[in-house]
């Protein structure tokens, strides 16, 4: 999908710490730790921390248990070709560069699958090509033997054709609020193909098909389970009924009975006591909405019998009077709660059976997985037939060699037209770089790209349209195809060429292949031009497979060892006009005929004769060429060679200059670190002798004979001097404010700041405490 058109959304950090993640992962699947999931150790902290807040992300976002979350898989981006989103977006694997072209992409064309869970996988293995030789020799394998047996082939697809989504069926029945007895059929259905498949993929004899075979399982007691017990066409609401079928449960035979035939019930029940009371008439059973169910006697009758205890009145009428019996509420009461039962009974049985089969989710997902994988295999094998594509050789070499290569999606979209085929050869040793060059329209760009999903479709363990091919493994592709601005990100278009361009450079490597077509058309041509020599030359120093495609036929002048130029080729005739060939020849072309190209498009003839007389002129000043001609095999130092190094080396000195400013810095935090750390000793050395002091007085104080009589009030004689006994009472709170104050610091847990507040208050208390004591010797 677009990166471009993500959503991002917060999330509170505490789900992203290892720990929590790590916690919240076991406690998912039950697990003492996670060396089962392979995610283990100090590499796998990121896997974890990833794994864990999505795990959480989800918990809170559904609202449930997430049941059917039960694997976790590492992905192992060293066993895949790497695809980043410009070539996936570049090479139109999964969506078209244009908004309404869906089906000019290469899923679309491959897309011949027939089961849901088959065209899922298609993709992913589009996305997700394969670098291991093994991996994929097993597929061609398989894919070779399906395309030969055109009858297994035909049966297989046919059989696959039955099966529903399996996968989404049965995570469906884990979330109780979400399923219903229908996906119980949908089920059933699909496992009832299984054996049918089975028999298939025994009779093949194929190898590599035994691995698959292990893990789709035949499910007969859930199949047999869900046939006998669940109704063909069940009700979509579980808790209306008519879900379970007659005879799995007696119990709920007996309530469908009852609801059934109620009113065979009251009548057995009436033709009973008649016979009881030995009557022809005078007695019936009848209903109404007070009463219920009531027995109804005349009164002519009740004159002639003896009315037993049983018999309980509930009305007198003119003619005749009603009873009821506890046999007959019991009856009406079956006959009324039957249906409520019936519902209740019919969802439990519902749970009972819907667990039996959420106990095989696991083994049911597995068995999906794998019959998704044999549907894209067949579906391998019927486009290698239909469309006459070749079973590729994969090695480990650095070479590519394609005999009459196509694009899979042009030549299907333009099926009136013949499509030209095309080799390509490209080795890091000999030929490691091919210029392309051509007039617009000529099919550069689809020679490039065509070349690319060749590769791609090879390692993804299919046939390749060509007549034959020879594919080195290759590790990543990187394309630079097209551009336009992004307004959003507030990126001109050479800023997005440039852009693709470095991560090219950066990260290509000599088992890469890299298709870059028309680079430096977003800038001057000037600069355009110098920007793709530079370029090429960094992709020849990489030794990096490269297509580079241009309108720049100064470039093809380039000097470089392993650097070849080809052309597709054009024929221009007496009158001017053109016929585009599409064959691809060595050599190059130093016209681009653009200014054809433009007449065949509609622009004024005016324009058209103006544009060929600057051409004209232009062509004669074509400096840049004799640039690529005198240096294009060395690297020469210019001035803005120099420019670069001068401004690097001012770079330097300028993280210099911050890194002693830095240092300056960090000496006065040690400086005012050391002052602090001894005025905090100084700070501690006064506490213990305030401690000391503290105790002196405290001895001091105990010596002192108690005030008995400090309840009572003293009467004394008004003085003009004061009382010495006050003074000591008051020196005494004195010395307990300091007593406390020092009990109640933490010495050890004490800021240089703190320590000096606390310091200054102590003082103040000693000089009160100082104060007293001379008015008390006064």
């Amino acid at each position: 999908s677009d990166v471009t058109e993500a959503i991002l959304k917060t999330y509170e950090s505490v789900y992203f710490d290892y720990e929590e993640a790590y916690q919240l992962i076991k406690r998912h699947f039950k697990l003492s730790n996670l060396k089962g999931l392979g995610l283990e150790g100090k590499e796998n902290k990121l896997a974890v921390r990833a794994a864990g807040s999505l795990l959480a992300f989800l918990k809170e976002t559904q609202r449930d248990m997430l049941p059917n979350i039960f694997k976790i898989t590492r992905i192992q981006e060293k066993q895949n070709l790497h695809l980043d989103y410009v070539t996936q977006r570049n090479l139109e694997l999964i969506h078209s560069l244009w908004e309404k072209g869906k089906d000019t992409t290469v899923y679309k064309i491959f897309n011949h699958t027939h089961t849901p869970m088959g065209a899922r996988l298609l993709k992913k293995i589009i996305l997700k090509p394969l670098i291991d030789i093994e991996q994929i020799q097993s597929r061609l394998r398989i894919v070779e033997k399906f395309k030969d047996d055109v009858f297994l082939r035909s049966d297989l697809r046919d059989a696959l054709s039955e099966v529903g989504d399996l996968e989404r069926f049965v995570n469906k029945i884990n979330y109780i609020s979400r399923s219903n007895a229908r996906d119980l059929i949908n089920i059933k259905n699909s496992l009832e193909i299984i054996p049918k498949l089975r028999t298939l993929l025994q009779e093949a004899n194929i190898p590599e098909i035994s691995r698959f075979l292990d893990n789709i399982n035949d499910f007969a007691h859930i199949r047999n389970l869900v046939h006998i017990s669940i109704k063909d066409d069940p009700s979509p609401n579980l808790k209306e009924g008519n879900i379970i079928k007659d005879g799995h449960d007696e119990e709920l035979d007996r309530l469908r009975d009852i609801l059934n035939n109620g009113k065979n019930f009251i009548l057995d029940y009436e033709e009973e006591q008649r016979k009881k009371w030995n009557l022809n008439s005078g007695l019936k059973v009848g209903h109404n909405n007070i009463l219920g169910y009531y027995i109804q006697i005349t009164k002519k009758t009740l004159q002639n019998l003896r009315i037993p205890d049983e018999y309980v009145e509930r009305q007198t009428l003119k003619n005749s009077k009603r009873f009821t019996t506890t046999e007959l509420k019991n009856i009406e009461q079956k006959v009324v709660t039957a249906e409520e039962k019936i519902f209740d009974l019919e969802y439990d049985l519902f749970c009972e059976i819907r667990e039996k089969v959420i106990e095989e989710t696991g083994n049911i997902i597995k068995t999906a997985q794998n019959l998704a994988m044999v549907d894209v295999l067949a579906c391998f094998a019927e486009i290698s037939e239909k469309y006459n594509y070749c079973r590729p050789i994969i090695n480990e070499d650095t070479k590519i060699l394609i005999e009459e290569g196509r694009h899979p999606v042009v030549e299907q979209i333009h099926i009136t037209d013949k499509f030209i085929p095309n080799d390509c050869y490209l080795d890091n040793n000999e030929e490691q770089i091919r210029i392309i060059t051509g007039p617009n329209m000529s099919g550069k760009s689809t020679y490039l790209r065509q070349v690319a999903l060749i590769c791609l479709i090879a390692q993804m363990g299919c046939f390749v349209p060509a007549k034959s091919a020879k594919i080195g493994i290759i590790d990543q592709i990187f394309t630079r195809i097209g551009a336009s601005d992004d307004l959003a990100r507030k990126l001109s278009t050479f800023m997005i060429e440039m852009t693709e361009t470095a991560k090219i450079l950066n990260y290509a490597t000599p088992k890469s292949l890299v298709i870059i077509d028309e680079l430096g058309r977003g800038t001057s041509t000037s600069d355009g031009q110098s920007i793709a020599m530079a370029t090429l030359e960094k992709l020849h120093e990489l030794k990096t497979k490269t297509l580079f495609s241009t309108h720049y036929h100064q470039l093809t002048e380039i000097k470089l060892p392993r650097v070849k130029n080809y052309h597709l080729d054009i024929i221009e005739n007496e009158d001017g006009s053109i016929n585009f060939v599409r064959k691809l020849h060595e050599g190059s072309t130093d016209k681009s005929y653009g200014i054809h190209v433009a007449k065949l498009a509609g622009i004024p003839d005016d324009v058209i004769i103006r544009a060929f007389q600057i051409l004209e002129k232009i062509e004669k000043k074509d400096l840049f060429k004799n640039a690529v001609k005198e240096n294009g095999n060395q690297a020469f130092p210019t001035k803005y060679h120099n420019m670069i190094i001068n401004e690097k080396e001012k770079r330097i000195d300028k993280l210099n200059q911050e890194i002693n400013a830095k240092k300056n810095e960090l000496d006065k935090f040690e400086e005012n670190l050391s002052n602090y750390n001894k005025k905090l000793r100084e700070l501690s050395s006064d506490i213990e002798r305030l401690k000391k002091k503290k105790g002196q007085m405290s001895t001091t104080l105990s010596k002192k004979p108690a005030n008995k009589s400090r309840s009572k009030k003293k009467l004394v004689q008004t003085s003009f001097f004061r009382p010495l006994v006050k003074k000591e009472n008051v020196i005494g709170e004195n010395f307990k404010e300091i007593v406390e104050l020092i009990n109640n610091k933490d010495i050890q847990n004490i800021t240089p700041v703190e320590a000096m507040k606390y310091l200054i208050s102590l003082k103040e208390k000693l000089e009160e405490l100082s104060i007293n004591q001379k008015r008390l010797v006064k």
